[in-house]
């Protein structure tokens, strides 16, 4: 039997693979209950399954070191592949592969569920490890770099404000997860919703009653290089998070509310736009940090757009599906 899985989804992680099972190797007080380690490999092209066997060969007896490969590609997939593969009863714990845990991670991880076995999925803190110095005032927009620093206390998040942990080092009760499965997952055409796929199966939690939970005991550190820095890399990412932010607002909601909700996100996101723009005038162009949010604020104005148009789009298609003898018995008719 095993008490704790920590899983490590990862596409082309050769070269960040290692230092995360260094560290998972050398976690502490961690005697007392079974845990294994599950990486997952999401189609890579480099060795990253090669890099993985090297470390089976030599591995510890603290803890199983297990290889799963998820050919479709995406992070939605690559998780239902970990959660399919684990041996755990109940709690699934995610890593990024560019994520360093701290020793005792998986010891506060494992200690938390055993205080709260009845929450649906909880986070801890997540720092940033930057390759450079990042710019001034960048601690406005480090969320987006799912970086969490909410202070030394527990306590829940805020679904309904769309307040969640990360899924770069995220741990969720096994069954919860598989309850809300089919919220995600889904193939679109474009990247922009993949912004919200963590998100929304914590929110398909949170919908059928379970809370969502800050652990401060765990740490982990967020490998952020140099181009995670840059303009080029953040305004796509940040309009990413903008878009799905009408979606989901949804996810929770009941239809009558839907209306109101997007004339909400609209209107409200609108005038924060306008304040932005007013209080920053033409150094929006110049200043990264009023860029991005700007960014933000207008991605998020256009979200019910945005998903009007994929909705639509989503019909089309269904339409164009249909069998030809579809039409045909309408001419007869």
């Amino acid at each position: 039997m095993v008490d704790f899985t920590v899983a490590i989804p990862t596409y082309n992680g050769a070269s960040r693979i290692p230092p995360l099972l260094e560290r998972l190797r050398e976690q502490t007080n961690t005697e007392n209950f079974s845990w294994e380690i599950i990486v997952v490999d999401n189609n890579s092209t480099d060795n990253t399954k090669e890099v993985v066997e090297n470390y089976q060969e030599n591995w510890s007896n603290i803890c199983t070191l297990k290889y799963a490969f998820q050919p479709k590609q995406g992070l939605a997939f690559t998780r239902q592949r970990a959660i399919q593969v684990a041996s755990a009863d109940k709690w699934i714990g995610f890593l990024d592969d560019d994520v360093i845990p701290a020793a005792d991670w998986v010891e506060k991880a494992y200690a938390f569920a055993q205080t709260h076995p009845e929450v649906g999925a909880y986070g801890g803190q997540i720092h940033g490890a930057f390759e450079v110095d990042p710019p001034e005032n960048f601690k406005r927009i480090q969320s987006f770099l799912a970086i969490r620093e909410r202070g030394e206390k527990p306590h829940p998040y805020q679904p309904d404000l769309l307040s969640l942990p990360p899924g770069a080092a995220l741990v969720v009760d096994k069954e919860a997860w598989n309850e809300n499965k089919s919220l995600f997952g889904r193939d679109l055409k474009n990247n922009v919703m993949l912004a919200g796929e963590d998100y929304e199966i914590l929110l398909g939690m949170h919908r059928a009653g379970k809370e969502i939970w800050y652990n401060p005991t765990m740490h982990v550190h967020h490998q952020i290089p140099k181009k995670r820095l840059e303009k080029e890399y953040l305004i796509p990412l940040i309009r990413g998070c903008g878009s799905c932010v009408c979606y989901l607002h949804f996810v929770s909601a009941k239809t009558w509310e839907k209306p109101w909700i997007m004339t909400k996100i609209f209107l409200g996101s609108l005038r924060r736009a306008v304040k932005h723009r007013l209080k920053y005038g033409e150094q929006i162009k110049t200043n990264l940090i009023a860029a991005c949010e700007m960014e933000f604020f207008m991605s998020s104005a256009l979200s019910p757009f945005f998903l009007l148009k994929r909705t639509f789009q989503g019909y089309s298609e269904k339409i164009n599906l249909r069998p030809k003898t579809a039409g045909l018995e309408l001419k007869k008719n």
